[in-house]
């Protein structure tokens, strides 16, 4: 397969060498990156590893991601593994999503924190519930059985581009999760690893992030819903 990696990253620049050099560059065509609105030298460190770089100057990490999709419809990928650039997630496992892809033919596969191997103090406490939360009211809501909404993820191309994804902010993952629910693709999960991430989160890592974000997915969920 075909495989492009899309990243995006808002000052990252400290995390950023971590992440590309653990991507199994056998398994890998392009690695995209999406500069959204930093203030440090994220674009520089990403061009200097090789990395193809994008600029989104609206915030947003789903913004950064749709940024990434329309560059990606030039290039036609058969995969989408998307990665955070905080080095939270482990690159190197990337072969567990593609396999699932490949071997078990899903059509979009989680790696699942919850599942997986998680550092203490990886997954901060109000992480662990908005995840038990969301995919508990995806099961109520949708009948999909997810145990996290992990941003370390794959997906077919056709399959990503058919789901139309709208959202510029924290609902980017839960909406994908619950449009390939109605659009009734074969989703998988694969348990992978979990690290304290290099910095603070601009999610979990404030109140005002933890409630927005919360907020963002539960609108989200029963949004597409209803």
């Amino acid at each position: 397969m075909r495989v492009a990696v899309l990243i995006p990253a808002r000052n990252e620049e400290a995390s950023l060498p971590l992440v590309l050099g653990a991507i199994p560059a056998d398994r890998v065509e392009e690695v995209v990156v999406v500069d959204n609105a930093s203030t440090d030298r994220t674009a520089d460190t990403a061009r200097s590893k090789g990395a193809t770089v994008l600029f989104e100057p609206r915030p947003g990490y789903g913004a950064a991601c749709l940024r990434g999709i329309d560059h990606l419809r030039g290039v036609r990928p058969d995969v989408v593994v998307f990665l955070d650039a905080d080095f939270s997630d482990h690159p190197e496992e990337m072969p567990l999503l593609l396999r699932a892809l490949e071997r078990d033919g899903a059509d979009l596969v989680i790696g699942s924190r919850i599942l997986g191997h998680r550092e203490p103090g990886a997954l901060l406490p109000q992480a662990r519930f908005g995840n038990w939360l969301a995919t508990r009211l995806m099961r109520l809501l949708y009948g999909g059985r997810f145990t996290d909404l992990g941003p370390f993820r794959a997906i077919r191309f056709g399959a990503l581009i058919d789901l139309a994804m709208k959202d510029r902010g924290f609902g980017w993952t839960v909406e994908m999760q619950v449009k390939a629910l109605k659009h009734r693709l074969r989703t998988a999960e694969v348990p992978v690893s979990y690290r304290r991430r290099v910095g603070v989160s601009k999610i979990t890592g404030t109140v005002s992030g933890t409630l927005r974000a919360g907020a963002a997915i539960l609108w989200t969920l029963v949004r597409n819903r209803f």
